[in-house]
């Protein structure tokens, strides 16, 4: 008996390279695009709302932004901010939806569910693409400050995370540095050398530690601008292989720091002081990211 397939949510006109969910809203913000090459395939992001509809997850478009010639690689989200990385640049977006006034009215006094139109027509949407609107709800969306985040021969931001208050966010790129900026203003208030080649991820603890992985094989703690502590693959990782591999990825919760492999092992570290709790290395499956 085959496996039973998994029900389509939601399909992307465009590559997708990054998701974000706010729980509080049921929104789903998804990005991605072709870039900046001739191939047809747009750029953009996509706000959905998540619902349950008779016991299922239905995912329905309010609002796509179009985000011209740059992909969006990295997202993150602080309320009704959304920070895009986009090439060597940093993008903030601000977004609102709310119900429109007499919505609840003409859906009362009326039999059809929205406006009358004509069979296999497309809904109601502004053409200019600053507002969309499905069903009584109105997204608008605009854009905030942009700043350039990278500086490597070949820029790009990999990475961006807010601080736990939103008022901070830090980025990292291919030139393996962190770079931290006030919100919404992107006015930069620290710059340093964390890696030696690319930054792949970053987190910040509550306590405003700085947590980064990177190329070089290293995984490090940060107080501002100064290193807390440290470990290099070679020396703390995994001995079951004696293949060289990288930290891929980070996550934070405060108290323990998890880190995993494409090898399958999962490794989990004391945050304060990168001290190891647990290793796993039987995992079958890949794992690039652990949550906590």
């Amino acid at each position: 008996m085959g496996r039973r397939r998994v029900p389509e949510l939601y399909r992307a006109p465009f590559p997708l390279y990054a998701l974000q969910v706010d729980a509080s809203s049921g929104l789903l913000i998804a990005a991605g695009g072709g870039g900046a090459a001739k191939t047809g395939i747009k750029n953009g992001v996509h706000f959905l709302q998540l619902e349950q509809i008779n016991g299922r997850l239905s995912a329905s478009l309010l609002h796509s932004h179009d985000t011209e010639t740059r992909a969006t690689m990295n997202l993150a989200l602080a309320g009704d901010i959304l920070a895009a990385g986009q090439d060597a640049h940093c993008q903030l977006l601000h977004f609102q939806a709310h119900q429109r006034k007499g919505s609840k009215a003409e859906k009362a006094g009326s039999k059809e569910q929205g406006p009358r139109q004509r069979k296999g027509a497309a809904p109601a949407e502004k053409k200019t693409g600053a507002e969309t609107q499905r069903e009584g709800v109105e997204l608008k969306v605009e854009n905030l400050q942009a700043v350039q985040t990278d500086f490597g021969p070949d820029p790009l931001q990999k990475v961006v995370c807010f601080n736990h208050d939103k008022t901070l966010l830090a980025t990292g790129g291919t030139d393996g540095f962190v770079r931290v900026w006030k919100v919404p203003s992107l006015e930069k208030v620290l710059e340093f050398k964390a890696h030696e080649g690319e930054i792949e991820d970053l987190a910040i603890a509550p306590d405003g530690k700085l947590v980064t992985v990177g190329w070089d094989l290293k995984a490090s703690v940060w107080q501002k601008d100064q290193l807390v502590i440290q470990l290099h693959w070679q020396e703390n990782g995994p001995t079951f292989s004696s293949t060289p591999y990288r930290y891929q990825a980070c996550s934070e919760s405060g108290t323990f720091l998890g880190l995993g492999t494409v090898t399958g092992s999962v490794a989990i570290y004391i945050a304060f002081s990168l001290q190891g709790a647990f290793l796993c290395g039987c995992c079958s499956c890949s794992v690039s990211d652990l949550l906590l």
